[in-house]
């Protein structure tokens, strides 16, 4: 370990000396061991490089020891029956590994854009020894800063491609997406739309990619116009459906990328009345208690969510006790729920 002659302690090296290692001001150095998002990128690398060389530990004012009985479970919102799924999945493989799990609701930030201190303090101070994030969306000062900090963390269905060497725990979307289109080429579906989610998002690009190889495979011909996003918002599928609706030659069935969105598809059919399954098809994606609440109940891809989390705690475990898994990417496999949403399409009525 290279150190600047009589500048470093039996504690380890100041910041002064790793600012002064890395070309750059103490303030700078220190917006870099804090988390802070406001530093250039080079710099930032400098200043991470010169930390790790000097092997500087940041001694935050909350002196609290990790303890291991502690982690954090980071959501995107707690106002769906999605995230009680995962609660439910890391609530019993916590309880199982002798747990306790403290639930914060996204990642605040500043107007900036800039994640406040506050999130990272808490942590600190409440001790966690290790961090999950679901659909939450960690900046690179968060990677920085735990990894500074050597606090392990799991993604549980991340929603871009994460950091190289990141660990996270997902469904297999690709193939529950040929899984749906193919159920629906089955019943003898060829005019197929899907309404997707996000464009830029892991899962929904998978899951439409799974749908164009199911038609490629089936020698079905893709059209453009049958592909529609609508962000995961019930309110925008609806839209994006009535847009479909609306072509000179609509879709017999739809592939719904969340079930979330099918209600917003279901809307749409009944405002044009036209029923589900008789006039138009629909199937649907992650099996939540609302596919068996509508009428008719949803046929929908299950991704198994609790699974996902319980996998992601079981992991995380084992990364707190020094362990590193093999690979950074588990994916658990999708599976086909049918009930009374999708048939046969109805020639006689679309000729």
């Amino acid at each position: 370990m290279v150190r600047t002659a009589g500048a470093s302690t039996a504690a380890g090296p100041t910041l002064a000396v790793v600012a002064r290692e890395a070309g750059v001001s103490v303030p700078t150095a220190s917006k870099v061991v804090n988390g802070r998002e406001d530093v250039a990128p080079e710099t930032r690398r400098r200043v991470t490089e010169a930390l790790n060389r000097l092997g500087y530990v940041r001694r935050p004012r909350f002196a609290a020891p990790k303890s291991p009985g502690l982690v954090d479970l980071v959501v995107h919102s707690l106002d769906n029956s999605w995230s009680g799924a995962v609660l439910h999945g890391v609530e019993e493989a916590a309880h199982e590994a002798g747990l306790e799990v403290v639930v914060s609701a996204g990642l605040t930030r500043t107007r900036t854009d800039s994640p406040e201190r506050g999130w990272l303090d808490k942590l600190t101070a409440r001790g966690s020894a290790g961090v999950l994030f679901n659909l939450a969306e960690p900046s690179a000062s968060h990677y920085a800063w735990l990894d500074q900090h050597r606090i392990p963390y799991v993604m549980i269905d991340p929603v871009h491609e994460p950091p190289p060497g990141v660990v996270s725990v997902g469904a297999a979307n690709w193939q529950g997406g040929v899984t749906a289109t193919e159920h629906l080429l089955a019943l003898g579906h060829e005019r197929i739309a899907v309404v997707a989610g996000h464009r830029r998002k892991m899962c929904s690009s998978a899951r439409v990619a799974g749908y164009r190889s199911a038609l490629a495979s089936a020698g079905v011909r893709p059209r453009p116009e049958y592909v529609r996003h609508a962000g995961f918002d019930e309110n925008l599928a609806r839209e994006r459906t009535l847009e479909l609706l609306g072509l000179p030659e609509p879709p017999t069935a739809v592939f719904v990328c969340s079930d979330r969105m099918a209600l917003g598809v279901y809307a749409a059919l009944a405002e044009r009345g036209l029923r589900v399954p008789d006039d138009v098809s629909v199937i649907g994606f992650d099996d939540l208690p609302e596919a068996r609440w509508v009428t008719p109940a949803l046929t929908t891809v299950r991704q198994p969510l609790s699974e996902m989390a319980a996998t992601a705690l079981r992991l995380l475990v084992r990364m707190m006790d020094g362990d590193r898994p093999e690979g950074t990417r588990t994916e658990l496999s999708t599976r086909l729920v049918t009930r009374d949403s999708t048939a046969p399409p109805a020639r006689a009525s679309s000729a």
